[in-house]
């Protein structure tokens, strides 16, 4: 029997497989790297406002596109890899951006319950990433420019059954919560049905390739469905609790000891939009810089907030002291 030793904190048994110890280990790793980017064009595309940006629909197909396409080579390569195989040429065939492809290579050695809507949005992934992300370098592209934007409306156009404003719209084109929760449900049946694929044949192989770090965002996109706005209720009831709590504690008691900067409470909206918007948070971000470049000790109190959310942080409590309602 192999015995186990620690690398880098790593349990790694001694004398595994070289082919073994990559699809456990090297895989395992790029799983954890498909879920975050995945994790993170979802996020993204939550927090948008309008379909018009270029930047901003770009940042979310990128996103897409990478973790999918990671997520597809990782089931390939559990499906496809053999000893007597040549290696040289299964790495070839890996330097591929075509996902319909890799999901074709799947389809030959498993079954996988992908309809229209997800082959569709595979492939538009894959000409997004073939050719929509490099137009713009191209002069040709001014002629037709936001194809990969356009690709995203036609694409909620038809399965939706609904017809998208045009780029130069007054209104422009909202990001309506219907698109939200569609591409929500769309990306997590794949990654789901790519996931449990993975863990199937990782278990055949006695790998543990599909295993996953707790909290992480893989873990967030393969194990529970990642959920971007019941997320956004914890922020929601965390400020509730923190506002309306009547119990103390050395934490408590030093949050309550920094006194407020002097926002406006007419504009309580929009700072609460800055938990889950980038550009309400540029914003709010300009009057912040205003309010401290006004404080006497802005050493200070950088210092104190510095330490909230800290890992680590300790606020001593007095045990023997009656905990009094404030």
């Amino acid at each position: 029997m192999a015995a186990l030793v620690s690398v880098s904190g790593v349990d790694v048994r001694v004398g595994m497989h070289p082919a073994d110890f990559w699809k456990n280990f090297g895989l395992g790793e790029e799983l954890s790297i498909a879920g975050a980017f995945t994790y993170n064009g979802l996020r993204r595309f939550y927090e948008l406002r309008k379909l018009d940006q270029p930047d901003e629909v770009f940042e979310v197909l990128y996103n897409l596109a990478v973790g999918i396409e990671r997520l597809l080579k990782i089931a390939v390569v559990l499906l496809e890899h053999a000893e007597d195989e040549d290696q040289a040429a299964l790495e070839q065939s890996l330097i591929t951006h075509n996902h319909l492809d890799l999901l074709h290579r799947i389809r030959c050695h498993a079954a996988i319950n992908l309809a229209g809507p997800h082959n569709e949005f595979l492939a538009l992934l894959a000409t997004f990433y073939r050719s929509h992300r490099y137009d713009r370098f191209s002069i040709s592209s001014i002629t037709s420019p936001g194809k990969d934007r356009d690709a995203l409306c036609r694409y909620f156009s038809k399965q939706l059954d609904m017809e998208l404003p045009t780029p130069d719209s007054l209104f422009g084109t909202p990001n309506e919560a219907r698109h939200k929760k569609f591409l929500q449900k769309v990306v997590n049946k794949i990654c789901r049905e790519l996931y449990d694929l993975i863990q199937s044949q990782a278990g055949q192989l006695n790998l543990g390739t599909h295993e996953l770090r707790h909290g992480s965002k893989a873990e967030t996109i393969f194990l529970g469905e990642a959920d971007i706005p019941a997320e956004n209720v914890l922020w929601k009831e965390l400020l509730l609790f923190f506002m309306n709590t009547k119990s103390t504690s050395g934490y408590l008691e030093f949050l309550r000891s920094i006194p407020p900067l002097d926002f406006d409470p007419e504009l309580v909206g929009d700072y609460l939009d800055c938990f889950q918007s980038d550009a309400a948070k540029a914003l709010a971000s300009d009057e912040l810089k205003h309010l401290y470049e006004e404080l006497e000790e802005k050493g200070k109190r950088t210092r104190l907030v510095e330490v909230i959310g800290s890992p680590g942080a300790y606020f001593h409590e007095d045990e023997d002291e009656e905990e009094e309602p404030r």
